[in-house]
Formats: C-alpha cells, structure tokens, sequence
C-alpha cells in the first residue's frame, strides 16, 4: 500500500511560478545571447561633440551625464560605434573643430589600446570585434565641415572619417539641406547639389567613403541618387509616413535607397518617431518660456543648450514625452515592409538628442530593440542583419578592394 501525494494549492502555484520565473529567465537569456552574438553596429552618436564642449573624457564614467561613456558601450553590446564629428553652421573654422574632435577621439584610444581601437575598414571593424575591442569609426555630420575644400574632405578621409552627412540643418553652397529647401525664405541658391556638389560624390565614391542622406533636402537626395555609383547610407533617419518632418524619408526616398543597395539607420529620437511628440513638446517650451528665452540669451543664442538644460531640471516631465519604443519597431517594420530586410539598421542619434523613446535611457540599453524585435516574430537571421550586418555590407560595397 502506498500513500498517493497530493498537492495542495500553494504547491501548485509555486510550482508554476518557477516554471514562469525560468521561462523568463530563459527569454531574457535568449535576447541578451543574440546582442551579444550579432555585430552590433550604430551609425550615429554625438558624443565626441559633448565630450569636447563639456570637457568630459570618453573613458570616464559619465553616467547621468551623457548617453554614452567607453565602459557603458561595452555593456550594452555595441561592437561598432561611428562617432560623429559635428558643429553647427554658425561656428567659425568647422574644419579646425572637427580635427579637435577627432584628436579627443585618438586621445582616448591611446589611453585604452585594450578597449578601443580606430577602424577604417571592414576587415579592421571585423578584426575589432574578434579581438573584443570596442570598434571607433568616425562620421562626418555636415558638409559645411570641410569649408568647400576638396582637399579638407580628403584629410579628414586620412583620420579616419568614413562618412559624411552632406549636409547638417543649414545648407552649404554646393548641397541644400531638408531644413531650408522647406524653409524658401531662408534660401538663397537653387535646391539641390551644383556641379561641385557632383563633384564631391563622385570624390567620395572614389575614396570609399560612404555618402550620408540624413539632413538633406529632396532635392538633394535625389541628386545624389542619380550621381553616385555606390550604395549610400542614412545614418539616422526615420519614416515620413509614420511622423511627416522634414527629416524623415518619404515612401519613394526609401525605396530610391534600397534599389541603390543602401541602408536607413533609424534615429532613436522620440520628434522623429513620435507624430505627436512636437505637439507635447511644444506645450512643455511654452510653460517653461521665460526661462529658455533667458537661457538662449546668455548662452549666445544656442537652442541647444537651453534644450539641454531644461531636459535635465524637469526630468518628469521630459519622461511623459518620450515616445514608446514601439514606435521606433513600427518605423522598422515599415521600412521592413516597403523595401525589405537588408536595408534597415540603427543610428541612434544618443548624445544628440534629448528625448530618446522609453525605456532607451543610453547605450546599455540595445538589447531591448532586440527583445522587441523577437516579440515581433523577427529570425535570429533577421535580427543580426539589423543590429549591424546590413552596414557592414553597404560598408564593404563602398570600400577600395
């Protein structure tokens, strides 16, 4: 005779709540597994410019401070990181600004050899990755920065710039930007590239370096479109059709893109996802008015600093306008849908923005998108092609053999 065990409710439920604990548990494995195996390369960060105008150090714990610092890029599973070389168009001598970004940038790979390490090459990026070191590349945001001299572009190329956004908001002689070419009053040159802005295309396609679409006018865009002979990239836009500004891609521009080979690298920035988020934000800058106003006036006019500021002093505020990061999956599956899987990515725009989507506080932050991703159903396959694989590919298609 033997007694029969009975479980009784409490045993039941603790024995379920382990196996939900350990299904947890394995799913949180598998999206942590799959960022750490696929190469996880971001288009777009803005951290060289904060580190220069604050005087921070890359390499030093910059928690509450930045979005980004050496050791939290690292913890996030970002193999390979362009860093954008940037200033806007009121700053006199760019060029001389973007080589001291540049030297910060040396500077810090001199003092962490074993963590980082300059890449100019995709074999380079790839030797980084297997020697698990974190792989610096550079971007150049806005033309303006090579002062309409040919031979700037090619110095910068020699550092190590593997891109260049033709243009940031304000247009240069040669290329309009989406900033002015929807702005006619503050035009003053036909929309589009001139002749030395073919000019420069062509240079780039010849020195592999890839051509940048983000910030450019249509007209622009189209004009690189029929001049260059190499896929391009758009190294931190979103989809117009999901959030219609001025920086964001149209169905036709995103399609143009992925008949040229080339690849969108979604920007994280809560304006550019969010089709509501300028009408909250806006509610936000009239409440706190008289004090940007007074910010803008004693910081010589920059927007960016108020912004910045503001952000940081309302902080709870700021949190209510943040889009949800489904969004940022939404402009993915769009992309996804129109032009397919081979041309998506990510640029997150971290360090340039302040408002990134929920739950995306800083770099640490990646392997949320690909949890997301998985809960949309999206391959293993899939997912490494738009962590970074996509990139590598247009990266290779535009480098000298």
């Amino acid at each position: 005779m033997y007694k029969k065990s009975v479980q009784t409710p409490v045993t039941v439920c603790t024995a379920l709540l382990l196996l939900l604990l350990s299904s947890m548990s394995i799913h949180a494995q598998a999206y942590l597994k799959l960022t750490q195996k696929a190469i996880l390369v971001d288009t777009h960060n803005d951290l060289l410019s904060q580190s220069t105008e604050h005087g921070y150090s890359i390499d030093q714990d910059l928690k509450g401070k930045t979005h980004s610092d050496l050791q939290r890029f690292k913890q996030g599973g970002v193999d390979a990181q362009f860093f954008s070389v940037f200033c806007d168009g009121l700053k006199k001598e760019p060029y001389r600004f973007a080589n001291t970004q540049i030297d910060t940038l040396y500077a810090t790979i001199a003092r962490n050899p074993d963590k980082i390490v300059l890449v100019r090459t995709p074999a380079e990026l790839l030797q980084a990755v297997h020697d698990h070191k974190l792989a610096a590349l550079i971007g150049v945001e806005g033309g303006h920065m090579i002062e309409n001299d040919i031979h700037k572009l090619d110095s910068l190329f020699a550092r190590g710039a593997r891109y260049m956004t033709l243009t940031w908001n304000n247009s240069t002689p040669w290329a309009t930007s989406a900033f002015e070419e929807t702005h006619d009053s503050l035009l003053h040159q036909p929309k589009g590239l001139n002749e030395f802005g073919k000019q420069i295309v062509r240079h780039m396609n010849e020195l592999g370096m890839l051509v940048d679409i983000s910030h450019v006018g249509e007209h622009t865009f189209w004009d690189v479109i029929h001049t260059t002979a190499k896929p391009v990239i758009a190294s931190h836009s979103c989809v117009y059709s999901l959030c219609p500004v001025p920086r964001n891609l149209k169905d036709d521009q995103i399609k143009a893109i992925a008949k040229n080979g080339g690849v969108i690298q979604l920007n994280f920035y809560s304006g550019f996802l969010d089709s509501n988020f300028n009408k909250r934000n806006a509610a936000f800058e009239a409440k706190h008015k008289a004090e940007r106003d007074s910010l803008v006036k004693i910081h010589d006019g920059s927007q960016f600093f108020a912004n910045e500021y503001l952000y940081t002093k309302y902080r709870a505020e700021v949190e209510i306008l943040r889009a949800p990061l489904s969004l940022l999956i939404d402009h993915l599956d769009y992309i996804v849908r129109l032009a397919g899987i081979d041309h998506v990515g990510l640029g997150s725009d971290f360090d340039g923005i302040e408002s990134p989507p929920q739950q995306l506080d800083d770099v640490t932050t990646y392997p949320l998108i690909t949890k997301a991703l998985l809960e949309r159903g999206y391959s293993k396959k899939d997912i490494i092609k738009i962590l970074g694989g996509n990139l590598i590919r247009v990266f290779k298609a535009n480098t000298k053999s």
